[in-house]
C-alpha cells in the first residue's frame, strides 16, 4: 500500500498543473454557460422556440445535445452537456496515455519496474489516479451548476455522468497505450476514438424522435453505441436517472482488466500491434527538410481538414434556415450580429460563425505541425538530420513552411465544402462568394497563431505544447464565445479571431487582417532567425 500511495503521489505531482488546468477550466466553461442561458435566453418562450427549431434542422443536434424541456437546467445541458463530456474524455485518453505508453516510451516505466514496485502496481497507480481525476472534475462541474442557482439533484446527476464518461475514456485510453507502440499512436487513436463517439451521438441525436410539443428528443439507436450518448440518457433536471452510467463504469472495468491481462503477457515497451515495416529505401520526399516535416505531419493534416469540410458544409447548408431562425429566436439573431457586426445580414453573421470554427481548426493544424517539431527534438530524432548539411533556421523553417500549406489546405477545403453545400439554397451564386471570403479570412488569425507558438518554439521549448494550445482555446473563447458570455470588450480584443475580417455587404474590410499578417511574418521572422543561436532541448 506504501508502494502504491508513493507512485500516486508522483502521478499526481507530475499533473497538478495539467488536471487543474482541465479541471477548472471545464467547470469554468459550466458555469459560464449557465449564466449565459439566464441572461440571454431567461425567457421560457425563447427557449421553447430554439428547440421547437431543432426539428426544423436536426443538424444542430450534432453539435449540441438531446432537447429533455425548457427549463433553464434541461436548456443547459441541451447546449453544453455534450461537449463537456468530449473534454472530459480528452483529458482522460492524455492522462492514461501518458502514465503508461508514454512512460514506456521514456524509459521511465522500465526504472520504475526493476524497483520492488513490478510491472502491475504502476499500472494500479494510473488506474486510482484516473478515477480521483474524473471524480474531481465531475465535483467540479456539479458545484459550477449548482452555484448558478440550477438545482442540486441535477447538478449532481450532470457532474456523474461526466465522471462515468471521463472514466470509460480513460479505460480506453489504457487499452489503446497497451495496443500501440508510440504515445502519438495511442493518443492519435484515442483522440479519434472520443470525436467518434461524440458524433455517433450527435447521428443518434439528430435521427431521434420528437415530441409533438417540439421541447423534448427521443435518441436513435446510434446514440447507445457512445459513452457520451450514455450521459446524456441521463437526462439531468429533467428525469436524474443515473441507470445508463452502470454501462460507462461496467466498460471501464471490462476494459481495465483486459489491460491487466495484456500488461502480464507483453514485455515492457512492446505492444499488442507490432510496428510496421517501412521501406527499404526513401523516396524522393524525403529528400529534404521540408519533405520530412511534411510526410510526418500529413495524417494530422487531413484530420483537421476533413472536420473543417464538415464545417464548411454545414455553413451553406443551413443557411436556407436563417430567415426563419432569426424571426423565431431573436436573440439569437442578435447575438450573432453583436458577434460578425451589426451592419451584417444575419445569413453573413451565421455563415461567418460558422467559418470562425474552421479559422480554429487551422489554427490547430499550424500548430500540431510545429509541435510536432518540439517532439523530434525532444525524443533526439531531429539530432540526425541536423546533424547533415541542414541548418536550424533551415529546419525549423520547413515545419513553418508545411504549418502554413497545412492552414491553407484546411482553409481551402472548407471552402470546397461550402461550394458544395451552397447547391443547395436558392442563390448558389451569392452563398458561394460569402462562404469563400469567410473561408479566406480565416487564414491571418491562423497564422498569428503559427507565429506565435514558432516563438515559444525558439525561448521556451519545454512549454511550447502545453502553452501553445493553451493560446489557442483562450483565443478561441474570448474572440469565439466572449462575445456570446459577455466577457469586458478588452479581453475579447486580445483575440486574433475578434479581428478576423468579416464580410458585410459584398465588401470584406481587410484592415485587422492586414495587421494580423504582419505580425504573423514579423514573428515567424523572429523565430527562424533566433533559432540560429538556440541548441537542442532533448529532454521533456
Amino acid at each position: 500500500m506504501n508502494r502504491l500511495a508513493v507512485l500516486l503521489a508522483h502521478r499526481m505531482r507530475r499533473d497538478r498543473v495539467q488536471l487543474a488546468l482541465w479541471i477548472v477550466g471545464t467547470a469554468a466553461l459550466a458555469l459560464m454557460a449557465t449564466t449565459a442561458v439566464a441572461d440571454t435566453f431567461g425567457d421560457r418562450a425563447e427557449r421553447e422556440s430554439i428547440l421547437r427549431l431543432t426539428i426544423l434542422a436536426p443538424a444542430i443536434l450534432v453539435f449540441r445535445g438531446t432537447p429533455n424541456g425548457a427549463d433553464e437546467g434541461e436548456f443547459t445541458t441541451f447546449l453544453i452537456l455534450a461537449f463537456l463530456a468530449l473534454l472530459a474524455g480528452l483529458m482522460s485518453t492524455f492522462l492514461a496515455v501518458r502514465h503508461t505508453r508514454g512512460d514506456e516510451e521514456q524509459g521511465r516505466a522500465e526504472l520504475v519496474e526493476a524497483t520492488p514496485a513490478g510491472r502491475t502496481l504502476p499500472t494500479a497507480a494510473t488506474v486510482v489516479h484516473g478515477m480521483l481525476a474524473n471524480a474531481l472534475l465531475g465535483i467540479a462541474v456539479a458545484l459550477a451548476f449548482a452555484m448558478s442557482g440550477l438545482p442540486v439533484d441535477g447538478s449532481a446527476v450532470a457532474g456523474a455522468a461526466l465522471a462515468a464518461t471521463g472514466l470509460a475514456f480513460f479505460a480506453i485510453g489504457l487499452v489503446a497505450a497497451q495496443v500501440f507502440r508510440t504515445s502519438r499512436g495511442a493518443n492519435g487513436f484515442s483522440v479519434a476514438i472520443v470525436l467518434g463517439a461524440y458524433l455517433v451521438r450527435g447521428l443518434g441525436d439528430a435521427l431521434g424522435t420528437a415530441s409533438e410539443d417540439g421541447l423534448t428528443r427521443t435518441a436513435a439507436w446510434p446514440s447507445w453505441l457512445s459513452p457520451i450518448g450514455w450521459a446524456q440518457r441521463t437526462e439531468p433536471f429533467a428525469a436524474n436517472d443515473l441507470a445508463p452510467l452502470l454501462l460507462s463504469v461496467g466498460v471501464a472495468a471490462l476494459l481495465v482488466g483486459l489491460v491487466f491481462a495484456f500488461q502480464s503477457a507483453r514485455d515492457s515497451g512492446a505492444s499488442i500491434l507490432p510496428d510496421a515495416q517501412g521501406r527499404a529505401h526513401a523516396g524522393p520526399l524525403l529528400g529534404s527538410a521540408i519533405g520530412l516535416a511534411w510526410r510526418l505531419n500529413a495524417g494530422a493534416i487531413l484530420a483537421w481538414a476533413v472536420g473543417a469540410t464538415v464545417f464548411g458544409v454545414l455553413a451553406t447548408t443551413m443557411s436556407p434556415l436563417v430567415d426563419e431562425i432569426g424571426s423565431d429566436a431573436p436573440a439569437i439573431a442578435e447575438t450573432l450580429r453583436r458577434f460578425a457586426g451589426e451592419t451584417a445580414s444575419f445569413e453573413e453573421a451565421f455563415v461567418t460563425t460558422f467559418f470562425t470554427m474552421v479559422g480554429i481548426l487551422t489554427a490547430a493544424a499550424a500548430l500540431q505541425a510545429v509541435m510536432r517539431a518540439r517532439l523530434e527534438e525532444a525524443h533526439g530524432t531531429a539530432e540526425p538530420v541536423l546533424a547533415a548539411p541542414v541548418a536550424r533556421e533551415r529546419w525549423l523553417g520547413g515545419y513553418a513552411a508545411v504549418a502554413t500549406i497545412a492552414a491553407a489546405v484546411v482553409v481551402g477545403l472548407s471552402a470546397v465544402g461550402a461550394v458544395v453545400g451552397a447547391q443547395s439554397t436558392d442563390d448558389p451564386g451569392a452563398t458561394t462568394e460569402l462562404a469563400l471570403r469567410a473561408a479566406v479570412a480565416q487564414l491571418p488569425a491562423a497564422l498569428v497563431y503559427l507565429g506565435a507558438v514558432l516563438l515559444l518554439f525558439v525561448l521556451a521549448p519545454r512549454l511550447v505544447i502545453p502553452l501553445g494550445w493553451a493560446l489557442l482555446a483562450l483565443g478561441a473563447f474570448f474572440g469565439v464565445f466572449g462575445e456570446l458570455l459577455g466577457i469586458p470588450e478588452w479581453m475579447h480584443e486580445l483575440s486574433p479571431f475578434a479581428h478576423v475580417p468579416v464580410p458585410v455587404g459584398g465588401d470584406v474590410d481587410w484592415t485587422g487582417g492586414t495587421w494580423l499578417l504582419a505580425i504573423a511574418v514579423g514573428l515567424v521572422a523572429a523565430s527562424v532567425v533566433g533559432m540560429r543561436r538556440r541548441e537542442l532541448v532533448t529532454e521533456g
